[in-house]
């Protein structure tokens, strides 16, 4: 501000001694023509000279840069939940146990082996004749039972007791696969039931092959109690089998061996 009011000083020095200088001219003058000069002085525009205050530049504030610290948020991380294996416990059904229902036991029709074929009805074993002819233990049969009367019963009428000292009875039928063909078909029989004492005591019927057999009674045919009988018959084999049927009249059917021998 003091440096602004020393410049205005100086500036208007030379402007009024201009003026004074100007005023003692005309006076001067006025004064060697003895002419009176009336100056009629037009009034001075004085123009203060333009006073250009000095540019005052303010220095620039910069304000600092705020830099606000970069916040960050803490990454969260949230546990891991690991729900816990839940395993059924395995459940086992017990153990159920189906009574084994009994069998009926249905001999199957055995196939020929070799020909003859000589079947003992209720043995267990095979068993050898006076003749060398092996006999097959008890096989071939449905329903009935056996039994063994035992080594010390004598039978007339044969030179091999032992073929009817075992029986089979009750039985309702007898099937031995064979080829097709002509056989010679015995059946051996023998009263041996201790509560069979005469004829008609025991009767039944049986078919061999288409064969019919009625009223067949052991007693009659063998003349008699604990004495062999064979019946022997022819048949033609087409069906690939043997099969012989029984059926019950007065007492049950029995018969103590079969022989099956090709025929001419």
């Amino acid at each position: 501000m003091q440096n602004v009011k020393r410049l205005v000083h100086w500036s208007c020095v030379p402007f009024i001694s201009a003026v004074v200088v100007l005023l003692l001219v005309g006076c001067q003058s006025d004064d060697q023509s003895g002419v009176k000069i009336s100056l009629i002085q037009p009034a001075l525009a004085v123009t203060a000279p333009a006073i250009t205050a000095p540019a005052i530049t303010a220095p620039a504030i910069t304000a600092p840069a705020i830099t606000a610290p970069a916040i960050t948020a803490p990454a969260i991380t949230a546990p891991a939940v690991t729900a816990p294996a839940i395993t059924a416990p395995a459940i086992t059904a017990p153990a159920v146990t189906v009574p084994a229902v009994p069998a009926v036991v249905v001999s199957a029709a055995p196939v020929a082996a070799g020909l003859p074929i000589r079947i003992k009805a209720g043995a267990t074993v095979p068993y050898t004749d006076s003749s060398g002819n092996v006999w097959l233990p008890d096989q071939g049969f449905v329903d009935g039972d056996v039994i063994d009367r035992g080594s010390d019963m004598q039978i007339a009428n044969t030179q091999d007791q032992v073929i009817y000292r075992t029986e089979r009875y009750g039985m309702s039928s007898f099937s031995y696969k064979l080829p097709n063909g002509k056989y010679i078909v015995k059946l051996h029989f023998a009263e041996t039931y201790e509560d069979i004492t005469g004829p008609g005591q025991r009767v039944f019927s049986f078919n061999v092959a288409g064969h019919e057999f009625k009223d067949f009674d052991v007693w009659v045919k063998a003349g008699g109690a604990r004495r062999a009988y064979i019946e022997t018959v022819n048949v033609d084999i087409t069906d690939g089998k043997l099969d012989i049927t029984f059926t019950t009249n007065i007492q049950s059917p029995e018969i103590n061996g079969i022989e099956i021998i090709p025929g001419s």
